[in-house]
């Protein structure tokens, strides 16, 4: 067969001068590209039946495998690297967490403690009442520890406190007595800071003696009994209270219903007893000591200058003056029994507050104070 030779390809003979003028003016009317063979791309030239075209197409698949195995290499590995930095910061929040709780704890390995002789320090701070920082519990473990120790040269009570239950006060005046009677040569002091009043001044009134600031608060030797009542104002709104009862006075103290004369004066003997204990314990601490003066009882407060010729406290001086010049041990190691960081937190989130908040505006139940 003859071929005829074209500008551009071969045709076979016998096709028409038509045709390949047809042919020829498509092919002048194509863009005119620069095809740049990828590395081992077949070029247009070559036909995958050649040898040469076999050996690129090959080639080209060994490329595009090797793309792809790179591709997966690569993510794979970044993959591996995200779960090693997820293991990382799950590990450190981990220990994190952990060392936060160890230290919160306050194992006692951690606690600093001064060996040889010193001064034991026990606070009580806040109001005295039960399941409180200054509640009797706490306090008396923390005097039994620091009367306990080998190296307490004497015992500092540091008093910073409004007063509290005649109960939990009584049972630490108790225990001050009780101790300092087993050891006797271990003196105890108060050292009164901001205010002991009432409560906290019955706490005072065991130790051997009473240190306190020149503007501190003391005294306040009564009892109380507080409360609302709300009668005249369900009235007025025209409420009414629907309360069933077995015993005459069952409704003594209830805010919505009336009170009798009978029991006020029932109630006011009752404070009488529980005020006749208190000053009995002051008596019995301070003895001769007291000034004879018909207001010493009668609830009233007064500066550390005026509480000190009342005989209500001995002499001045904090709580390092009393371990460095009084008891002569200046290394002071505290007793407290304190509360976790953990209990202080949730007490602080709203616990303490609507405690405090019903203490102070009177709207928990009655109470002696």
């Amino acid at each position: 067969m003859r071929t005829c030779i074209g500008a551009l390809v071969a045709l076979p003979c016998g096709i028409s001068s038509t045709t390949r003028r047809l042919g020829f003016a498509e092919r002048i009317a194509e863009p005119t590209e620069t095809t740049v063979p990828m590395p081992d791309q077949p070029s247009e030239s070559e036909s995958p039946s050649t040898p040469a075209g076999r050996t690129s197409a090959a080639g080209s698949s060994t490329w595009t495998r090797d793309l792809l195995e790179h591709f997966a290499r690569e993510s794979l590995a970044e993959k591996r690297r995200a779960r090693r930095w997820n293991l990382a910061l799950r590990f450190a929040w981990f220990a994190f967490f952990v060392t936060i709780v160890f230290i919160w704890s306050e194992p006692q390995w951690l606690r600093t403690e001064v060996a040889g002789r010193h001064s034991a320090l026990v606070d009580v701070s806040g109001i005295i009442s039960d399941g409180g920082d200054a509640s009797a519990d706490r306090i008396v473990a923390a005097l039994q520890a620091a009367f306990g120790d080998s190296g307490t040269a004497g015992v500092i009570v540091r008093i910073n406190s409004p007063g509290g239950t005649p109960v939990q006060a009584g049972y630490i005046n108790d225990e001050i007595v009780r101790l300092r009677g087993l050891h006797p040569d271990t003196p105890l002091y108060a050292v009164i800071a901001d205010m002991a009043v009432s409560g906290g001044y019955y706490v005072a009134a065991a130790a051997d003696a009473i240190y306190a600031s020149r503007s501190s608060v003391v005294g306040s030797i009564g009892v109380l009994m507080d409360g609302f009542g709300f009668v005249d104002a369900m009235d007025k709104l025209g409420v009414e209270r629907r309360l069933i009862t077995a015993g005459e006075h069952k409704t003594l103290l209830d805010p919505f219903s009336p009170i009798s004369e009978k029991e006020v004066e029932h109630l006011q003997s009752m404070l009488a007893e529980v005020h006749n204990e208190f000053v009995a314990a002051v008596k019995r601490g301070r003895g001769n000591r007291l000034a004879d003066d018909a207001d010493l009882f009668s609830g009233l407060i007064w500066t550390g200058v005026r509480g000190k010729a009342l005989g209500l406290v001995d002499a001045f001086g904090s709580s390092s003056y009393v371990a460095r010049e009084v008891i002569g041990a200046e290394d002071i190691v505290d007793f407290t029994v304190r509360p976790s960081h953990l209990d202080t937190i949730a007490d602080r989130l709203g616990a303490g507050v609507a405690r405090t908040l019903a203490t102070v505006l009177g709207l928990e139940a009655a109470g002696i104070r």
